[in-house]
């Protein structure tokens, strides 16, 4: 788990077609696991064949899920949670704007990981 540059994973996310994109998707769910202390959640692995088997419907469905796993890793580390955080991320992912959900979620995974281990 480190802490990932918002602006490299979108470019490298453009320049290769999403294949990185689909990198930063698994990780973004197991980081996401791991910072909210629920590894027995979907794996990020299962949650994007998840997604691709659905054609994208389980993706909006994780996109509220990362918000609710967000608040709680935030709610463990004494930090100040937002609870409309799962509704805007829902609703950019409707809307077809995932990857500045991605963006938005990956913000909040770095300000939680120490910066040693970056």
């Amino acid at each position: 788990m480190k802490q990932r540059s918002i602006a490299v994973a979108i470019l490298l996310s453009l320049v290769t077609c999403g294949i990185y994109g689909i990198y930063w998707f698994v990780c973004l769910t197991d980081d996401a696991n791991l910072l909210s202390e629920r590894t027995a959640d979907t794996s990020g692995g299962v949650a994007f064949l998840l997604n691709l088997v659905t054609c994208g419907i389980y993706g909006i469905y994780w996109a509220y899920k990362m918000g609710e796993k967000l608040n709680a890793a935030k709610a463990l580390r004494g930090m100040p949670t937002d609870s409309n955080s799962s509704i805007l991320y829902l609703l950019l992912s409707i809307f077809g704007l995932g990857i500045v959900a991605w963006a938005l979620m990956q913000n909040e995974l770095n300000s939680m990981i120490p910066e040693s281990a970056a």
